[in-house]
């Protein structure tokens, strides 16, 4: 099957057969499907969308395309799980719940992304960790999973390479947002990671790819299906991306707001929250806990009790890190050299803010990319960012921008300055968690 003819029946809107979607993907793997032929096909979807069907052949041969990892030769006294965002900006939910729930009893193979469009990347994040491993071999990952009890990396080569090329093509080409690749792409990886159970964590809002809560509850429910369908347990949360989640954007400086959580310092409620919410359903589903109540004490007491942290700085060691990064996280993360704080335009309270704007500053700082093969500077980014809701004024700004230069960051300062509201009265607020499912 040419892949030209079956992107020109997706471009005039005609379903495609499981073997034209088998036969496309493995043209990603094996490269006779060209990164123009992907472009045209990932825009093709995008415009003209997937049944349900089409939806579960793209993730059946994404994950199909690569090595599926079998759990079960290890014997782990516990379920295997994970954790996936649709991506928001400040979003560093992972580093926190995955040894969280490594300590509460489950085993995390998280095998996570790079950034997309505006929002940044857990893998990203993990790489700004010297010497961090971040895309171990499978025989490493297995062996760190068994011993610590989670391991946050990126897929290896063998590990749904078909989604590794989509991936990367759908970032650089505004097709990012299409609920059926997003679906195939999140799916794929984590049906190939052999999983016993999922959550979803879906952002909706400014700095959501879907902005909107039925969007939101659209992807939900094609994940959910989906992943039900290839018999694996799931459950979705819908959570609000409408401000940053945390006080940071950018790799290192998120890496130094999640190590702070993780030794039980003052953090974000909002963060808090979310990553309780989501730790509390992942221990329901693996049946480590009866109900989610008692799964959002057992999260609570692995952070008091400072067994979250321990499991993370295990998982650090084992993967090649510094042993001291928890004690003294600036003694090895980047740091930028110009730091500038951004005043709000005039005194009040944020009334709102475009999210997407502030991870597109980041990106443009050099903290995410623009191109496929685009470097990342772990070191640059914003942080101090204020909330819905808070004050600001000449003692109080908007946000500190972290950049490589002062250029950079005069220009980073305009970019936030526009991307928030400042009014007198503050806005309402609703749900954290709007919806499960």
């Amino acid at each position: 099957m040419l892949p030209q003819e079956i992107i020109r029946r997706k471009r005039d809107g005609y379903p495609l057969e499981d073997a034209e979607i088998f036969a496309f993907v493995r043209g990603l793997t094996d490269g006779t499907v060209s990164e123009g032929q992907a472009a045209a096909f990932a825009m093709a979807v995008y415009f003209r969308g997937m049944g349900l069907g089409e939806r579960v052949a793209l993730t059946r041969a994404m994950t199909r395309s690569g090595r599926v990892l079998d759990w079960r030769s290890l014997d782990l006294p516990g379920p295997v799980l994970d954790k996936h965002s649709t991506g928001g900006v400040g979003d560093k939910v992972s580093l926190i719940l995955a040894p969280a729930v490594a300590a509460c009893g489950g085993f995390v193979p998280m095998v996570s992304g790079r950034g997309l469009g505006h929002t940044g990347g857990t893998l990203d994040k993990c790489e700004s960790i010297p010497g961090y491993a971040a895309k171990p071999d499978v025989a490493t990952l297995q062996r760190v999973v068994r011993e610590v009890g989670c391991a946050v990396v990126g897929a290896t080569d063998d590990v749904a390479p078909a989604d590794r090329r989509l991936y990367a093509v759908r970032d650089v080409t505004a097709t990012v947002e299409s609920l059926d690749l997003i679906t195939a792409s999140i799916l794929s990886k984590k049906l190939a990671a052999g999983l016993d159970g999922l959550v979803m964590d879906v952002k909706w809002g400014s700095g959501a790819f879907m902005t909107t809560l039925d969007d939101a509850e659209a992807l939900a429910e094609s994940i959910v299906t989906v992943a039900t369908g290839a018999e694996l347990v799931a459950r979705a949360l819908l959570t609000d991306m409408n401000e940053v989640l945390g006080i940071s954007a950018g790799n290192a400086l998120e890496v130094r707001e999640a190590l702070a959580f993780l030794r039980g310092e003052p953090v974000d409620p909002r963060l808090y929250e979310v990553t309780a919410e989501l730790t509390a359903e992942l221990l329901k589903v693996g049946d480590l806990v009866p109900d989610v109540a008692e799964g959002r004490r057992r999260f609570d007491h692995a952070i008091r009790s400072g067994a979250a942290a321990e499991r993370f700085a295990r998982m650090v060691v084992a993967l090649g890190g510094p042993t001291d990064l928890l004690e003294a996280p600036d003694r090895h993360l980047a740091a930028a050299p110009v730091r500038r704080a951004v005043p709000p335009p005039r005194r009040g309270v944020v009334a709102a803010i475009d999210t997407r704007a502030l991870g597109v500053a980041v990106i443009a700082l050099g903290g995410g990319r623009t191109r496929v093969a685009d470097p990342v500077d772990p070191a640059v980014g914003l942080d101090s960012i204020a909330g819905l809701g808070e004050a600001v004024d000449g003692e109080r700004p908007l946000a500190v921008v972290h950049a490589r230069t002062g250029s950079d960051a005069d220009r980073a300062a305009t970019a936030v300055q526009a991307a928030f509201t400042v009014a007198d009265t503050a806005p309402a607020r609703g749900p954290l968690v709007a919806m499960r499912i």
